[in-house]
């Protein structure tokens, strides 16, 4: 099969486009011929050495989110038939010790993820769990199946396992042009929450009303706190969903109102954060949560959610395979909303 790989850090040109061996299933595995898999900010993070997950190891193939057609099936599994188009949970918690990819489950230590420290979706083949493929529904494309998994586990993880909103609820959402921010925009809506969404231009501001968001702002030309102070007529936010980090957090905690939640789930902007008032923090009862991995057991529910037609996929761009130094230049640069593309 053919592959985009890489063996040392660095930029773009260490990606390889060469052929590699075919994967060979366990007898709890499925082999998946890749039609689609989405970028996710972590393949460039790990590409250029800035940050690596644990177990992760060189030749590295990246690509968390896959769709695809079950092309292999191992002798023990028995979910899944040839010609099947199926999605990927990438994680590997929760795998069974029929596959050869068990063993990594540890939500709280090197955790297994396909694309991360596992083989991933930037090939023509893609080896997976039997227990981790879910149905595309007949209607949806591959593409639109790919944008779901990390962003839509991490959004809907982060707002409702984590940071407990409730129908009625005001949220506030950074970063609304990213997968993330596009996916949890939309959770949050069809969950009964007001959104106000924040983002780096007026472009994607504009898109993200589009998609659900009540209130948007450009978060690089103004004040983000007083301006989710007035929206909400003084009160504040009882939530905010971070996952831009250094830059927005200390206006995050100055926007949440009375026992206000700030969940931070990614640092795209840094990993240092200062809590500029710890009296505001002590007396308002504001409380930080860091969004931890996703639970097996969540996948299922939310794909179901995903697949219920109430969602808007914001595809930005396809690329073919031996593009994907370009595609990731593209995610790198923030000149994208929605998800990125790659089709072997």
């Amino acid at each position: 099969m053919k592959a985009v790989f890489y063996t040392e850090s660095g930029g773009p040109e260490v990606l390889n486009y060469k052929e590699v061996p075919d994967p060979i299933p366990g007898p709890g595995d499925v082999v998946i011929d890749v039609a689609a898999t989405s970028l996710n900010r972590l393949d460039v993070l790990q590409r250029n050495g800035w940050f690596q997950m644990p177990g992760f190891s060189y030749p590295h193939i990246s690509g968390m989110d896959v769709a695809g057609t079950v092309s292999e099936i191992g002798e023990e599994v028995t979910n899944a038939k040839l010609g099947d188009r199926v999605v990927v949970d990438p994680s590997l918690a929760g795998v069974s010790d029929n596959s050869s990819l068990s063993g990594r489950g540890d939500l709280y230590g090197e955790l297994g993820i396909i694309g991360a420290n596992a083989d991933g979706g930037y090939a023509e083949k893609c080896l997976v769990p039997g227990s981790h493929i879910y149905p595309i529904p007949d209607e949806m494309s591959f593409e639109d199946a790919a944008t779901f998994p990390t962003c839509y586990l991490t959004a809907a993880h982060a707002l409702f396992k984590v940071g407990k909103l409730q129908k009625g609820e005001t949220v506030i959402i950074h970063a609304a042009g990213s997968g993330v921010g596009v996916a949890a925009i939309q959770l949050a809506k069809n969950a009964g929450a007001t959104v106000l969404a924040t983002a780096g231009s007026q472009s994607k501001c504009e898109r993200a009303l589009e998609i659900g968001a009540t209130h948007v702002m450009n978060n690089r030309e103004g004040d983000v706190a007083g301006w989710a102070r007035e929206v909400t007529n003084g009160a504040g936010v009882n939530m905010v969903m971070d996952c831009v980090g250094t830059a927005l957090f200390g206006p995050s905690l100055f926007a949440l109102g009375v026992h206000g939640r700030l969940v931070n789930c990614g640092n795209a902007s840094g990993d240092e954060a200062v809590i500029p008032s710890l009296g505001y923090v002590f007396h308002s009862g504001i409380t930080i949560h860091g969004s931890d991995p996703y639970e097996p057991s969540e996948f299922e529910p939310t794909w179901k959610e995903f697949c219920s037609g109430d969602y808007k996929v914001e595809i930005d761009s396809v690329y073919p395979l031996e593009n994907a130094g370009e595609a990731q230049d593209k995610m790198l640069s923030g000149d994208f909303f929605g998800k990125i593309i790659l089709n072997p």
